[in-house]
């Protein structure tokens, strides 16, 4: 089976931690292993990643900088990203196994650049910030930031992904049998030339779970893991008694109120790889990726038979209708 595995932020940085090299590492270790148990079994894998904290990160780095005239612009920083967050994972999974390929590789997303998002920042990138910090930063650096749970993070433009440049090369690596990790931060964000075919870096971030969403599509994957810090999607929210999803087809999915800067891509990624492919797509935890493919925990969302090809549909915005708070967690 062909698998693509989008790892959520959670699996590098949780909510409030301190971004030390060390803090990373160790939480790239834990989710190696469950990676690998994917492999070990017999499964093709294509690892994305999210790097909204990585990124948020690095570009406050930039901009402070007096040695620069200019900070970096996003689409660098995010390729920046890939390399030390691809690093990591292919050094635990070389680890784990052995003698088997493992290749990071710098993707580029493409986006149209006349999405609305362009005009509506709506991405989460960076750590929290207090409402003193956010006004300073909206004040001297021109930041767009939102609330995120209690805290207020910058937000950035979004595009949608509409093709992943480095596709026939993935294609080549999994035909070595390589893992393959790719579309890290759903990729390097870029426009392309109709006339001149020249590809062009945009101030953005798209989100990883729709870049994965259309790499598995691309790669004719048998299966789209969203893999996170919740065990399951959940009813109810709010209620003594939160209800917890095995099994949920994409409209019933869409239906549900979710964030729009978290869970709401997520479930629209999943959704939408269901809804066109009639494949597996599945939300589960990041430290159980085999029992998420096996059905074990998690969410699985599968369209109704003859329902594959219709194409996604709008979610609705809102307040999240999901489990515990930390489903809000790491983009």
């Amino acid at each position: 089976m062909r698998i693509v595995a989008a790892l959520g932020g959670n699996a590098l940085l949780q909510r409030g931690e301190h971004p030390d090299a060390d803090i990373q590492q160790h939480h790239v270790h834990d989710a190696a292993r469950s990676l690998a148990e994917l492999v070990t079994a017999g499964h093709e894998l294509v690892i994305t990643h999210g790097n909204g904290p990585q990124i948020g990160l690095l570009a406050e780095e930039s901009e402070a900088d007096p040695a620069l005239a200019a900070p970096y612009p996003l689409d660098v920083l995010g390729a920046q990203t890939q390399g030390m967050i691809g690093t990591l994972l292919v050094r635990e999974l070389l680890g784990r196994l052995p003698g088997h390929p493992v290749t990071a590789l710098t993707t580029h997303t493409e986006v149209d650049p006349h999405d609305p998002a362009f005009g509506r920042p709506g991405k989460f990138i960076g750590g929290q910030l207090s409402e003193q910090q956010a006004r300073t930063m909206e004040t001297e650096r021109g930041w767009t930031t939102a609330r995120d749970g209690e805290h207020l993070r910058r937000v950035v433009p979004s595009p949608r992904p509409t093709a992943i440049v480095e596709l026939p090369s993935i294609r080549a690596l999994l035909a070595t049998g390589a893992v393959v990790i790719a579309a890290g931060g759903g990729g390097v964000p870029v426009t392309r030339d109709p006339d001149t075919g020249r590809v062009r870096g945009v101030e953005a971030v798209v989100d990883k779970d729709l870049a994965s969403a259309l790499l598995a599509e691309q790669l004719d994957a048998d299966a789209l893991l969203i893999l996170t810090d919740v065990t399951h999607v959940f009813t109810r929210f709010g209620s003594t008694r939160p209800g917890p999803l095995v099994s949920v087809t994409p409209d019933r999915l869409r239906e549900l109120d979710l964030p729009e800067g978290s869970m709401r891509p997520k479930a629209e990624a999943a959704a939408a790889f269901a809804e066109r492919t009639g494949h597996l797509a599945a939300i589960g935890p990041l430290d159980n990726a085999l029992g998420t493919i096996l059905g074990t925990t998690g969410t699985t969302v599968r369209a109704l038979p003859g329902a594959a090809g219709e194409g996604p549909k709008a979610l609705p915005a809102g307040p999240s209708d999901l489990g515990p708070a930390d489903q809000r967690a790491a983009v």
